[in-house]
């Protein structure tokens, strides 16, 4: 006889109760963890396709008093139903008292990088639109650059009524193109493509090329219109209206968008038919190819509509991936997550902080929002250009690309970052002469771009699973607050990647990092490999506590790929022996000067108790020793052997390690 209640107390993963489905991707380890009352002696994870009758039923793991853990791996996206059963001795038994849902997606919703641009802007002739076969033409630069996904602003007929000009002006001049966002016109509405970009049948063809090249279309879907759209004339009831009868123009404050007209999705009349049509939209461009689809201001429309909407369409296109550009407080972007969205925006562009950093971060890979929030850190939008990008020259769009493509599997940019765009309306975060009002062909190959310097952050991306996780990110300790530490290990703990970003665009920093070796399965009393895969250099570390210095006009970031020297007993990497020529020589009568200098500076300190000793000895490690032995672009390997040797003669570990041991250090 069964029992009277269910065993399994509770279940996780799961979003209030099971209302709204947890995510994970296909490939990925679902595991789910339940609590069950002493008397259960088994418990199973049942999973089952949503609406199926039958379910697959996996034994979990009793890991602790009372918790069990099991897992599965989905082999196809679309979503499923999960709970738990458990079963005392005697066979009775019990599920959880809920049917939980999970959104099973495709792997580009948890690992990609987003190119975004402006079709418009894509040709080479001033004053002219560009096309849907000049994109094509810049296909392989953006897949050579190492993104996945071209995401490309709104294509369809743009509105004449109150056109937006040059800066945002609210005077159009004749050849102003006006902003994409004001949707619509008498070419058509959000079924229809730019007459300037071409056909329907030419977009068919750019998504075609594009995806055998690797790169995955999407597509900015503004659920707004310009006053010139056909829903106006046909369907004035879907918006909202003003005490005299007029429409009610857009507002997301601080702006007000003059040329753009919200629309209502409680109208008085007609809710279904107006829900019905917007979910069309998305399965109109889908029949077109395109999966992948940004959305934008998604926090002014009801949340109902987002998880009616997407459920819906993914009904059709299990592969469907919704990014939300939700600029807002917490509590709607957390809601909007919940409901559906895939991905989402956030606050990574005005994080620029060592401990805002790490809070933000922390908060959404490490607390329950990994379960339904994924989030993408653009590190520019055509809406905003960053303060710290502004003012931080050139090394400010390295140090910050580094981050965004180190911190989250999913990133994205805005194109012009790669040439360090940075001039801005006075005053504001908004670009001067900004794309979004104006054509604006590029050089591509102009001075002073980090294209190189985007490609090799993008294919470490690639060739680093520890880079593909999501919620896999940990901070490490560093002494200095201009330099953020944090690492990631893949899931089956053989690839280890160890950061460290420069926050200071302005000058060189250095730091003690203390590197988890115990997460990395490395013992305190072995060397280990610590190969920055951005500059080429390799390390051999011993210990914990070791050092970088970075030089944000040289590279403000490491990247280190860490491997043990051993494994099981036996050697898998050979020690880095340094070369020995004229200049090594050199480097080792160097160290031994600096050697005898050192210790006469801290017999000193140590005899004396003596202040301007110990400044003296403070300066002389930091402007001779420290940028020779710190890992970073001024490292000399021969010289930090030498001089490693000689304080191991005086009884330390290493010259960091005789430093670190004198008093007042």
């Amino acid at each position: 006889m069964p029992p009277k209640k269910s065993l399994v107390v509770s279940v996780w993963p799961q979003i209030s109760g099971g209302e709204c489905p947890v995510k994970t991707e296909v490939g990925q380890n679902f595991e789910v963890t339940a609590f069950a009352d002493p008397l259960a002696a088994e418990a199973l994870l049942k999973v089952k396709p949503a609406g199926a009758s039958s379910w697959q039923k996996i034994p979990m793991s009793l890991c602790s008093n009372g918790k069990w853990r099991g897992a599965t791996v989905f082999e196809a996206t679309g979503y499923y139903d999960y709970t738990v059963e458990a079963t005392t001795k005697s066979g009775a038994s019990a599920p959880y008292g809920r049917k939980l849902r999970v959104m099973v997606e495709q792997s580009l919703a948890r690992f990609s990088a987003w190119y975004e641009i402006f079709p418009r802007s894509q040709g080479d002739i001033a004053g002219r639109s560009g096309t849907f076969r000049d994109v094509i033409k810049r296909l392989d630069y953006i897949k050579d650059l190492g993104f996945d996904v071209l995401y490309m602003a709104p294509i369809h007929p743009i509105g004449f009524t109150k056109r937006k000009g040059i800066n945002n002006s609210l005077t159009a001049g004749p050849g102003d193109p006006g902003s994409c966002w004001a949707i619509g016109s008498e070419a058509g509405g959000h079924k229809s493509v730019h007459p300037d970009l071409g056909t329907i049948d030419d977009f068919r063809a750019l998504v075609e090329v594009a995806a055998k090249k690797g790169l995955a279309v999407a597509l900015d879907i503004g659920l707004q219109c310009s006053p010139d759209h056909p829903y106006v004339k046909e369907h004035p009831e879907w918006f909202y209206h003003e005490a005299d009868g007029t429409i009610k123009c857009a507002e997301n404050p601080p702006k007000k968008y003059e040329d753009v007209y919200p629309l209502n999705f409680y109208p008085a009349e007609g809710r279904k038919e107006m829900w019905d049509e917007m979910k069309s939209i998305f399965e109109f461009w889908a029949e077109q190819g395109v999966k992948l689809f940004r959305i934008d201001n998604p926090h002014t429309k009801p949340a109902e509509f987002w998880q009616w909407a997407i459920a819906e369409v993914k009904k059709k296109e299990p592969d469907a991936v919704f990014l939300s550009e939700a600029f807002t407080n917490y509590e709607k972007l957390e809601e909007l997550a919940a409901v559906g969205f895939s991905q989402s925006y956030g606050y990574f562009t005005w994080r620029n902080g060592k401990n805002e950093l790490i809070e933000y971060m922390l908060k959404l890979t490490q607390s329950h929002l990994k379960n339904f929030l994924r989030m993408n850190l653009f590190v520019n939008t055509p809406d905003i250009l960053p303060t710290i990008l502004q003012t931080g020259g050139r090394q400010a769009f390295m140090s910050r690309i580094a981050l965004a493509t180190t911190l989250s599997s999913c990133y994205g940019m805005y194109n012009g970052y790669e040439l360090c765009e940075n001039e801005a309306v006075n005053g504001k975060e908004d670009y001067w002469r900004s794309e979004k009002y104006e054509y604006k062909p590029r050089d591509w190959d102009a001075p002073g771009n980090i294209k190189d310097y985007i490609k090799l952050l993008n294919k470490i991306r690639r060739l680093n699973p520890a880079l593909r996780q999501y919620d896999n990110l940990r901070f490490a300790n560093s002494t200095n607050d201009h330099i953020i530490a944090y690492y990631k290990v893949s899931p089956d703990g053989k690839n280890r990647i160890f950061a460290a970003v420069n926050l200071d665009p302005h000058q060189s920093q250095d730091s003690r990092v203390t590197v988890p070796l115990e997460d990395f399965g490395i013992s305190t009393d072995e060397d280990y490999i610590a190969e920055d895969l951005l500059s080429g250099r390799k390390y051999i570390w011993r210990d914990r506590e070791n050092y970088v210095r970075l030089d944000p006009y040289k590279n403000p970031a490491a990247i280190f790929r860490i491997t043990p020297t051993t494994t099981g007993g036996k050697s898998v990497g050979k020690k880095i022996k340094p070369a020995k020529n004229s200049a090594a020589a050199e480097s080792e009568k160097t160290a031994r000067e600096h050697a005898v200098i050192f210790f006469e500076l801290r017999k000193k300190v140590l005899e004396r108790n003596d202040p301007y000793a110990r400044r003296e000895l403070s300066g002389f490690y930091s402007e001779h020793i420290a940028p020779r032995t710190y890992a970073g672009e001024t490292f000399d390997e021969t010289y930090t052997e030498a001089i490693n040797r000689s304080a191991k003669r005086e009884g330390f570990r290493s010259i960091a390690h005789a430093n670190a041991a004198t008093p007042g250090h």
